[in-house]
This record gives C-alpha cells, structure tokens and sequence, in this order.
C-alpha cells in the first residue's frame, strides 16, 4: 500500500458531555472489558467444537444445523438489540444480555457432556447467539460515542480486545481439550468469569437519557434529562436508517468481512480435523492461530488507516483474505496450513471495526446506523453455519471455503463504500 496520508473525520466531543478524563478513561476501559468477554464466550464455544460433534454423533450437515442456533440467536439479538438499548439502557441491557449467553453456555456444556441432546445444546447456543449478537451491538454503540468524546482513533483496538478475548479462550479450551475436561465444566467456568466481569465492568458506563437511562442519572449528558425522547420515537428513528444506501453499502463489506471471519470460528479447528487429518487439540490451536492473527491485523490497523486510509487497507485486507484462504482449501504441508490461517485471520481482522467506524461518521442517530451494519454483518452468522454445513457435507468442508473467497473478493470491491468523511473547516 502507497499514497498521501489521509485526511481523517474530525473527533468532535458531543454537546453537552461533562465527563472527567478520569471518568472518560474508566468508561473507555469498561467498553474494552466488554469487548474482551465477548470475544471470550464466543472463542470458548468454538474450541470445543469438534468435542461436542463427537460428543454428540454429528455429522457435518447436522453440526451446521445445530451451529444454525447461534446463527439463529445472533440475528434475533441483533434485532432485538435496539429495543433492549431504548427500553433499559446500555447498563441494564448489557448485564441481561451476558446474563443470557453465559446461562447458553451452561446449557450447551450439559446438553453436551451430560445428557448427549442435540436439542438442549442447540436451545443453549441460541441463547448464546441472542446474548452475544444484542451485546455486540451495545458494545460498539458504546465503543463509537466513547471514541468521539475521546476525540481519537479506538474502534480498531476495541475489537483487536475483542479478538483477544478469543486468543484467551481458544487457548483455555485447547488446554482444557487437551486434558479432557468435560465441556460443560470448561463453558462454566468461563460463563462465571464472563457475567462477574461484565457486572463491574457496567459500573464505568456513564448513564445516558438517549439511550434510555434512567432521567435521574444524568453523568455523562445533564442537558439532555429535560427532553428524554419516547423510547418508541427513538425506536422509529433507529428504523429509518435502513433507507440509508451508504449504510446499505457498509454492509455489504461487514457482510463479507463477517462471513469470513464467523466461519473460521464455527468451521476452521473442524477442517483442520477433517480436512487435514489433525487432532482435536491441533484444531483448537490453529484456530488459536486465526485469532491471534486477527488480533495483531487490529492493533495494526488503527495507524495503518491513519496513513493510507480505509478503502486501500480493506481492499488489501480483501486480497490477503482470499490468498490465505486458498492455502488453506490447499495446502499440502502444515505449515502453508498454518501461513494461510495467518493471512486469512489478517484479511478478516478490520472489515467490522472499520464498517463500525464507517457507520458512525454522520453522528446522527449514530446508535441505529451502527445497529444496522451490525445487523447485515451478522447475517452471515445465519446463512454461513448451515450453507459451509451442506456443502461441506457434499464436497467436504475444505471445498465449501470455496464460497467465503467468493465473499471477500466482493466485499474488497465495495470497499470504496467506507471512504473517510472528510471535513471542511468553517470559515473564521
């Protein structure tokens, strides 16, 4: 990548924040918390993928249809994510959506280990997909106001905290693979972490009448308690955004950057299993490589987009995507395996936080328009699982990556969709 630094969108504070540096620092590390829990939950789920198959006699078109759940629950939370914002605010609604997932870990570890029911574990992973999908929307509304009032680049680190997250728990789910704990001691023992971190972390998180805080509780906006909007007026407002073809676009890019970065986490450590004939533990830890490579891709990717800007950076992360995911359609030796994990986890790692920065440019109902990339993104949470499933059931699950390189050669195409907002400053 070449060419002239880039004018970035100015970072303006909102009218009327009244917040110290001090309280702006703690929220700042709240949303990181949050960030990192999420990527946590999500991470110990699927290191265990490949246990819980056996555990339950699965073939690979039944494992994608019980994988289907997640998808399921994830696109209901998104949806259901902006109601739970205007009805019981950031604070509420996030504690009750980590609630909500931990409780879905718990389920799928026993349907799993202790009653061998397909059924039970796909009632526990929709109920991890809605918890996680309504609090990854939360999350990054939280993420884009805290990145304006600090007035600086975060979204890339925040999800680089995220991706984090997943390092950590696919290294504790290999570990606890490879010593064979029991799924539903390991997934509980990370849903308690997940709702006992997440109960502190909201503590930090300034109470806002916009989102439906309590009037009382006015830290972060004071001005804005006399003229709270009706819930279902911001609930109407937050719908309008989809007539919005700038979002729409956005979200193309999220949706293929998305697919690409879901379906390592519900197929990769499988078809490093299958498709290469490694163990269980092997898996886990190659997938533990797709993290780690998507966590250094975003801590990188801040002051990679301050010096090229998005559109050059997406479209190289697009190209690196689709060369690490043919290595690992094809690769005959482990360690092109491995180097194809490396680039495919680099070209997955900026399209959500750069769509979710994209989205929050005009600060205009900025809640709604982040929810909606965050909606498209996530779709492919719902079509991924159960299409990589059926293919791979009829060709083997290495040939069915064949349609995530489809997706990230479109979504490097649409890039232009998420150039910068330039601001002109006013005369005088």
């Amino acid at each position: 990548m070449s060419g002239p630094p880039v004018t970035q969108p100015e970072h303006t504070p909102a009218p009327g924040f009244a917040l110290s540096r001090r309280s702006l620092v703690a929220w700042r590390t709240a949303v990181f918390a949050i960030f990192f829990i999420s990527g946590l939950g999500l991470a110990s789920w699927v290191s265990r993928v490949p246990t819980v198959r056996d555990g339950l006699s699965l073939r690979t078109d039944q494992l994608g249809l019980l994988i289907f759940g997640l998808s399921a629950g994830s696109v209901l939370g998104l949806m259901v994510a902006v109601w739970l914002l205007a009805g019981l605010g950031a604070r509420r609604a996030m504690v009750l959506s980590t609630f909500i997932s931990s409780i879905g870990l718990i389920t799928v570890g026993a349907g799993a280990s202790y009653w061998g029911s397909a059924p039970v574990a796909f009632l526990g992973l929709a109920l991890v997909g809605f918890g996680l999908g309504s609090l990854d929307v939360m999350m990054n509304v939280e993420g884009a106001d805290v990145e304006r009032q600090l007035g600086s680049t975060l979204m890339p680190l925040l999800h680089a905290c995220f991706s984090l997250g997943t390092v950590v728990g696919a290294l504790v789910g290999a570990g606890a693979s490879a010593l064979a704990v029991p799924v539903f001691w390991h997934l509980t023992a990370m849903a308690i972490v997940i709702v006992a971190t997440a109960i502190v972390a909201v503590r930090f998180i300034p109470v806002r009448p916009e989102l439906g805080d309590a009037a009382g509780h006015t830290t972060a906006h004071p001005h804005e308690s006399a003229v709270r909007p009706d819930w279902r007026e911001r609930l109407r407002a937050g719908l309008l955004v989809w007539r919005d073809r700038k979002i729409l676009l956005i979200g193309m890019i999220v949706l293929g950057m998305t697919f690409a970065e879901g379906s390592a986490s519900d197929w990769l450590a499988l078809a490093v299993v299958d498709g290469h004939g490694q163990s269980d533990a092997t898996g886990a830890l190659v997938f533990g490589v797709f993290v780690t490579a998507m966590t250094v891709g975003r801590v990188a990717g801040g002051p990679l987009i301050d010096r090229f800007g998005r559109v050059p950076v997406l479209r190289t992360c697009a190209l690196l995507g689709v060369v690490g995911l043919v290595l690992v359609i094809l690769a005959p030796a482990t360690w092109l395996l491995v180097l194809g994990t490396v680039l495919w986890g680099l070209g997955a790692s900026l399209g959500f936080p750069v769509g979710m920065s994209a989205a929050a440019d005009d600060t205009a109902n900025a809640a709604a328009r982040v929810s909606a990339v965050a909606m498209i993104g996530y779709f492919a949470f719902l079509v991924g699982p159960p299409l990589l499933g059926l293919l791979g059931e009829q060709v083997g699950i290495l040939n069915a990556l064949v349609v995530i390189v489809v997706l990230m050669a479109l979504a490097g195409l649409a890039a232009p969709a998420a150039r910068e907002r330039t601001e002109t400053p006013a005369a005088g």
